[in-house]
């Protein structure tokens, strides 16, 4: 089947953080408009918008969320058609796979992806609850078992494998932390050391404090058209070359090999395969890293460096400005924020500012190639898009 090109022509993004005094329609707004007067486009050119959001009707006890951003951006009166989009941790992804395969198709031309999730109105303990509902609720959560222990499974047994150590997966945390800081939009803009993750409370043995996201609140948003039509847009159009997505067992205990994410090989080999590039070509990725773990595994299965040695890589600087490929530029989950629904297009306001050259004092040098990686629950969804400076 022929598709069209597709292009970013316009991002916007919230502050990522504790925001008590901006409600989930207000950042899912304040997102949507930027990245509408960053596209230099006016509302009556909008065909369609996707909105991903993981559980609002939990944090917020509000559902349908598509309409009420399409309600309170205005765009309601013009009925366009407004689509929530979920898939836990990896909504804002597969959102953004949608807006790209509708503008592909030649369904619409002008898309508007967005992200929001307000997590913060509720306590630690009922946000961590709801978090874990991506999980296999039979046969996981109802026995006992939290997002955070099963990612804490995943480290123990990557440690026994490959040797990875509790050293390794704090310097995850200390790269992500540093490049937060020079990030005005980061919820954390403070570097860490070493000692910092190492002595701060356990949460699920090996993972400590340090080691996980916090939960946020906030949104991100980008419009999406033809590529042909891009440059009456933006100035610096980025092309989505590739897109992949995949499905994997919900249960970490059905998994062949819980240090390998399947899904994340599967997704990146569709999406390298429709960009016709590899992994050689990526300068920067965005990575899901929701617990430190997940960064190690994700530059592994996505083929950056071979199975175990992720956390070598990551403490010998490999993924850092000055690596091999440059991961997590925004801070991450872990510095920036994870707002969950918002997260997958965040990723992608990242790489594009990052292709654009407006990344400011965490500028990739010559970055012409960025790729995205978000994750719903322990692997169940990935979604994969590679990017590139047309």
């Amino acid at each position: 089947m022929s598709m069209r090109r597709v292009a970013v022509i316009g991002t916007g993004i919230t502050e990522f953080g504790e925001l008590w005094d901006s409600s989930f329609r207000k950042l899912g707004i304040g997102a949507g408009l930027a990245a509408v007067e960053d596209a230099r486009i006016s509302a009556d050119l909008i065909d369609a918008m996707y909105v991903g959001n993981m559980s609002a009707g939990r944090f917020i006890r509000q559902e349908h969320v598509a309409a009420l951003i399409a309600d309170y951006s205005g765009l309601a009166r013009d009925h366009i058609p407004a689509t929530r989009v979920e898939a836990a941790g990896a909504s804002g992804g597969l959102a953004l796979r949608q807006g790209f395969l509708a503008v592909a198709s030649g369904l619409h031309d002008i898309v508007v992806v967005g992200g929001a999730e307000k997590m913060t109105d509720v306590s630690d303990m009922e946000s961590s609850m709801i978090q874990s509902s991506a999980d296999d609720q039979e046969w996981e959560t109802e026995l006992g078992a939290t997002f955070a222990s099963l990612h804490a499974l995943i480290a123990t047994r990557h440690m026994h494998n490959y040797g990875t150590t509790r050293e390794q997966l704090a310097d995850v945390a200390v790269k992500n932390h540093s490049h937060g800081s020079l990030n005005p939009k980061a919820q954390f803009r403070r570097k860490i050391d070493r000692n910092v993750v190492l002595k701060s409370p356990i949460v699920a043995s090996p993972l400590r404090m340090f080691d996980c996201a916090p939960s946020s609140d906030g949104a991100a948003a980008v419009v999406l058209c033809p590529l042909d039509a891009a440059r009456k847009y933006a100035e610096t159009p980025v092309e989505i070359t590739g897109s992949g997505q995949a499905s994997d067992t919900l249960a970490l205990h059905n998994r062949k090999d819980i240090c390998t994410m399947g899904a994340t090989k599967v997704a990146a080999e569709r999406a390298f395969k429709m960009a016709e590039l590899a992994q050689k070509d990526v300068d920067v990725a965005e990575v899901h890293d929701n617990f430190t773990i997940s960064e190690i595994l994700a530059v592994e299965d996505l083929g950056f460096f071979p199975k175990g040695q992720g956390g070598k890589a990551t403490e010998e600087g490999r993924t850092s400005f000055e690596g091999d490929v440059a991961v997590n530029t925004s801070g991450g989950l872990k510095a920036r924020g994870d707002p969950i629904g918002a997260t997958g297009v965040a990723q992608a306001v990242e790489i594009v500012t990052q292709l654009r050259g407006k990344a400011d004092k965490r500028q990739v040098k010559d970055a012409d190639v960025g790729l995205t990686q978000n994750v719903g629950g322990t692997g169940a969804t990935v979604v994969v898009h590679i990017f590139r400076r047309a």
